[in-house]
């Protein structure tokens, strides 16, 4: 019974076993674009695939991840002639898929506050889907942003996969920039 105590106290200094890295971090590697179009804090976050097929999705700095904001609606339709739902894909060579640019709109996110997000898709590459699941529960984009909330997935050119990167951030300067960002603001207030 003595060494009872002694054993509680050596699993209680025992250091934790590693957390379990989820399916996104095992598998993609993060992507930022911040500030995207110059507008600032509205960044986003592009996951990349070994197969080279990247998920677009709102980075955790975006002001509709922020606490407070309640999404209203989000739109595929880009204009009078463009909606991202009539992307249609066959085949191996994904015939029928948009093509876009670093700077073509993907969706529109309205808030209740009469704010309005363009997500652009920051890569280019050929539009293989968007996620229908967020137009009838717009709230699991700010509950799981890098799951079942992605916004698209984008397959770019094999020639430029390597190149896709260039003009991103990685996870570490990301976080440098938001926490620029922060003191920036802490010192102006």
């Amino acid at each position: 019974m003595a060494t009872e105590p002694a054993a509680t106290e050596a699993l209680a200094a025992a250091p934790a076993a590693p957390a379990v890295p989820s399916l996104v971090d095992r598998y993609f590697t993060r992507w930022y674009k911040a500030d995207v179009k110059g507008k600032p804090c509205e960044d986003h976050c592009i996951l990349q695939h070994s197969n080279r097929i990247c998920v677009i999705t709102l980075a955790g700095s975006h002001p509709v991840l922020q606490s407070g904001k309640t999404i209203k609606s989000i739109s595929y339709q880009i204009s009078t002639n463009c909606s991202r739902l009539q992307n249609k894909v066959s085949g191996k060579f994904k015939r029928g898929a948009q093509f876009l640019t670093e700077l073509a709109p993907l969706c529109k996110i309205y808030c209740s506050d009469g704010e309005e997000y363009t997500v652009s898709s920051c890569v280019r590459g050929r539009l293989m889907e968007v996620n229908e699941n967020i137009l009838h529960k717009p709230s699991i984009l700010q509950e799981k942003p890098s799951t079942e909330g992605y916004i698209a997935v984008v397959l770019p050119k094999f020639e430029e996969s390597k190149s896709i990167t260039e003009g991103l951030l990685t996870q570490k300067q990301y976080e440098e920039v938001v926490i620029k960002r922060i003191s920036d603001t802490a010192a102006v207030s």
